[in-house]
């Protein structure tokens, strides 16, 4: 069975990563939100509650399936978080489904398109992520769409919620160790923007981990592979 509390003796090291990770940015008005695919259902529920809200008009759901992922959504990822919306009460009209994505460059690059096509070119995005997410999406926009004022939130939460969400302690510590990696691996890659600094405190938070045998999620190959 999943362990679904934080080992005490790494708790601390987890929550520094948990809190570097949060851009603490504020929802605002802007045109397009935009939902990143995955198997965090929160992502949905927070574009719905913001949508309902007044902050935007028009939402875009991205992503493929991953293995992680497949199973929740078995029609794929933007098109399980479309239904949910949907279910929340968000009109069918107000939401473009982009179901290609099988990272975040891609649900950004291929939303993008998408708009496009549908005759809207954004001068305001904001991105609904992961929590532990946020920086790395924030970072892969400045890259792929630097033109537009993207902000990146994820649904307010604590790490212990978000733990009991997913129902998975271990899990949860190497997607955090996993995405720490890929901040200055994708940024020495040209994937991301190169202005991105990872803090002392992080990285002796993340080496303690990866000791720790919290590896599961680090990329091996150098390719952007996303967890």
């Amino acid at each position: 069975m999943p362990n679904v509390m934080i080992p005490a003796e790494v708790r601390e090291d987890v929550e520094t990563l948990w809190v570097f990770h949060d851009l603490q940015h504020e929802p605002r008005q802007v045109d397009v939100c935009i939902g990143l695919g995955g198997h965090d259902l929160g992502v949905a529920e927070y574009t719905a509650e913001l949508y309902h809200q007044g902050l935007f008009r028009q939402i875009v759901f991205t992503g493929a399936n991953a293995p992680t992922t497949v199973d929740a959504f078995p029609e794929g990822e933007a098109l399980g978080y479309r239904d949910h919306a949907i279910a929340s009460g968000v009109p069918a009209e107000a939401v473009l489904v982009e179901p290609e994505a099988t990272n975040t460059s891609e649900n950004l690059e291929y939303s993008r398109n998408l708009l496009v096509e549908h005759g809207v070119e954004p001068t305001s995005v904001l991105l609904v992520s992961h929590p532990y997410q946020q920086r790395r999406a924030f970072a892969t926009s400045q890259m792929v769409w630097p033109d537009v004022d993207v902000l990146c939130v994820s649904r307010p939460q604590t790490l212990d919620e978000y733990v009991a969400g997913v129902g998975d302690a271990d899990r949860v510590v190497d997607m955090l160790v996993g995405e720490t990696q890929r901040l200055t691996l994708y940024a020495e890659l040209g994937f991301i923007s190169h202005e991105e600094e990872v803090p002392g405190d992080v990285i002796g938070a993340f080496d303690r981990l990866v000791a720790a045998g919290f590896t599961s999620r680090l990329v091996e190959d150098r390719r952007p592979i996303d967890v």
